[in-house]
């Protein structure tokens, strides 16, 4: 029989199943603002039974996102509206989790979907959506 549905103890934390869902870049922040769609996105998989969820690559400092829409965890502005997703998460009995990011020098790009691929935002003349 299969361990999937049954609780998931290490150390202090103990996950109501062995179900995960792994951080998922979303580029749907501003100014690194978790928001709305934060709370619907990942409240969802709570929602639907997963034990463990965890938020998408949530950039240190605002130099360091992949992209401008990325989520944040630089400024104590960003504590609040993460500690909502996290409630909602929790609401459903998961546990939340967060992946912490810093793009590096592949920092400053926009989403797959805006310039072209892999091209730098040119934050001199604001070219691409900086």
């Amino acid at each position: 029989m299969t361990q999937l549905f049954d609780p998931f103890a290490l150390r202090s934390l103990t996950l109501k199943n062995r179900i995960g869902i792994s951080p998922m870049c979303m580029y749907s922040s501003s100014e690194g603002q978790a928001n709305e769609f934060h709370i619907a996105h990942l409240g969802a998989r709570a929602a639907g039974g997963a034990g463990l969820v965890i938020a998408e690559a949530t950039a240190v400092e605002a130099r360091g996102r992949i992209t401008p829409f990325d989520a944040g965890l630089w400024s104590d502005a960003h504590i609040e509206p993460l500690s909502h997703v996290t409630r909602e998460v929790r609401r459903y009995g998961a546990v939340a989790g967060i992946q912490l990011a810093h793009a590096g020098r592949k920092a400053s790009m926009d989403r797959p979907w805006g310039l072209a691929p892999n091209q730098a935002l040119d934050t001199a003349t604001g070219a691409g959506r900086w």
